[in-house]
């Protein structure tokens, strides 16, 4: 299983902090936040890493060469201007599929911050349905985001709108986590292109599933929710 992080992103919310300094090398409790996504996977045996930069990109890609973070291959494409989500996966294809052949890979956000376990991905990555094009990671709606993203049938099915006659549905906030097919992104060309209206296209046509997990879960979008995290981090008891 390969993996991508999403760094890409020019990190304006989190402004002066990203003006000299690409938001994935920000620190909280002392390490990097790309570095708690890098070694969650991993410990859940996902080694295998492609990862997009574009804003400062250089030092993200010298901070991975310089520091032993796996045992196994982190690839950096750098963009020379944001892509977007789809347009940076797109642009990536070529290094998350063996043999030019469809398979499943994870991707994760970049700019969140979690003790997601990516054992539960791997899992499900081995019995999904090929004809599934998406799975997503749902989390509870926080606080600044209370309408959520999605909803969550109770058949595990991701629907833009609430499904009918289903009162259990629930609408949640997708956690920037997920587990792609390379079909979803068939008959797509490179360039700039958000995720969301590919993800609401496979919505409609019954292709994605996801799943709710009650993981720690933090969207670390501004300098306040920086510190919320690096405050979480030093309480604990022990942190690595």
């Amino acid at each position: 299983m390969k993996a991508m992080i999403l760094a890409a992103g020019l990190g304006t919310r989190m402004r002066p902090l990203t003006d000299h300094t690409p938001k994935p090398l920000l620190k909280a409790a002392g390490k990097p936040l790309i570095q708690y996504h890098i070694e969650s996977l991993a410990a859940s045996g996902v080694n295998d890493l492609v990862i997009n930069t574009s804003w400062l990109g250089q030092q993200i890609a010298c901070y991975i060469e310089n520091n032993s973070l796996v045992d196994g291959a982190i690839q950096v494409i750098h963009e020379e201007s944001p892509l977007e989500t789809a347009g940076g996966i797109i642009n990536a294809l070529p290094q998350l599929i063996s043999n030019g052949e469809a398979a499943f890979f994870i991707v994760v956000n970049g700019d969140v911050w979690t003790d997601f376990n990516y054992t539960e991905l791997l899992d499900i990555a081995a019995n999904i349905p090929p004809s599934t094009l998406a799975h997503l990671v749902m989390v509870s709606n926080p606080p600044q985001h209370p309408e959520g993203d999605f909803y969550l049938s109770s058949n595990g099915e991701v629907c833009d709108v609430r499904p009918e006659q289903d009162k259990h549905a629930e609408r949640l906030t997708f956690s920037g986590i997920s587990l792609l097919n390379a079909k979803l992104f068939d008959g797509y060309t490179a360039g700039k292109r958000p995720l969301a209206p590919l993800l609401r296209d496979a919505m409609n046509k019954h292709h994605v599933s996801g799943h709710k997990t009650n993981c720690i879960w933090m969207d670390i979008g501004t300098p306040e929710r920086l510190e919320q995290l690096n405050h979480h981090i030093l309480s604990k008891p022990t942190f690595s």
